[in-house]
Order: structure tokens, then sequence, then C-alpha cells
């Protein structure tokens, strides 16, 4: 057996089979935009890398999956269903063939079928992308990897906020990179749109 750790999901030696792929596009939704509800630091600059990010895999022929989330409560602060903030955002949908899975939970594979999605499609490896970094980009980062994949995070393509904890006020450039250096020691290759891109042109 050949290792292959390391390489980005995409890369092509010769004589060698790399890894299927998935790429999971997560809540890139209308609230975290201009005019919605949870707007995201950078986030316009974060889609347009997602958007490369998504031509790239859609033309090496990866399974995309798009995921959606929705506010089980009325009152939520963003994605309330039926509205024009929990749609998926223009410039990322789904084309009509793609699948768009809908959870209600941080954790993308919790209540829906997206293990087995990825199971019924032999995927071995998976690459991440969307928002929020600190949220649910950790939570389905972390839970690919528990799952056994293969797991890359496009961080350029992902965005967050300002957070703050008693008292202490971080910058969302701060809490970004603070999650993508986790990630990136424990859990995942963490690579820049260009990489990701070039590894898959």
């Amino acid at each position: 057996m050949i290792a292959t750790a390391g390489l980005l999901p995409g890369i092509v030696l010769k004589g060698i089979e790399m890894p299927k792929t998935a790429l999971i596009v997560v809540d890139i939704q209308n609230d975290y935009f201009p005019g919605g509800k949870w707007q995201l630091d950078n986030v316009e600059a974060a889609a347009d890398n997602a958007h490369a990010v998504i031509e790239a895999a859609r033309r090496k022929g990866d399974l995309v999956i798009h995921i959606q989330h929705v506010s089980l409560e009325k009152d939520a602060a963003f994605f309330v269903a039926d509205t024009h903030g929990v749609q998926l955002y223009p410039k990322t949908a789904n084309l009509p063939s793609e699948r768009v899975v809908v959870k209600h939970h941080m954790n993308p594979y919790r209540g829906t079928d997206l293990h087995k999605i990825l199971q019924e499609h032999g995927i071995e490896a998976v690459v991440a992308i969307g928002n929020m970094s600190h949220m649910c980009m950790d939570a389905v980062t972390r839970a690919s990897d528990d799952f056994g994949y293969h797991t890359t995070v496009v961080h350029d393509a992902c965005a967050t906020h300002c957070l703050e904890f008693e008292g202490v006020k971080v910058p969302a450039q701060q809490v970004h990179a603070a999650f993508m250096a986790a990630l990136r020691f424990g859990y995942a290759d963490v690579v820049s749109t260009e990489a990701f891109v070039a590894a898959n042109a």
C-alpha cells in the first residue's frame, strides 16, 4: 500500500489511484451576507474562494454536497425556515444534480443522512468549506475525521465573526486563525484556495 497522507485530494500520481473525494459546502446561506441577520467578517471574499473550490471539484468530477442549516425555532436569530436568509447563497448554490442536506445542529452528520450518502458513493476523503469557522466548520471537520475520512479544510473559503468571552473581545481574524490552527494540528490538512485549485487543475 502506498501512503497518501498529506496529499491534497485530487492530486493524480501516475500509477496511484487517489481516494474518492466529496466536497462538503457548509452553510453558505444568505443570512451570513450583507443584509442578512448574522453577517460574517470577510464573508464575500470567502464566498468567492468557495465558488472557485466548488468549480474545481465539479471539473474533477467529485461529489459535491451542500449543507443547509434550518433553525427549528421560529424566533431564532437567523436561518429561520421559509425566509430569504435561510436560502443558499446564489454564488455557491447547488446545481440541480447536487444534493442538499438539511441540518438542525452544528454537526452536519447529526440527525442527517450525510454519512450514509458518503458511504453509498464510496467516499474516502472529504474537503470542507463554508461557515462558521468556529462552529459548523469545526464540527464537520472533527466529525469527518472521527468517521475515518481523510479530511481537508480550505481555510480562506470559510468565514466567521468576532467573539467575546468573559470580557475578552476576539477579532474575527484571530477566531478564524485559532480554529484553523487547531484543526491543522490534529484533524485535517488545512490549505488555501490557490493550493487546492492548483492541485485539482
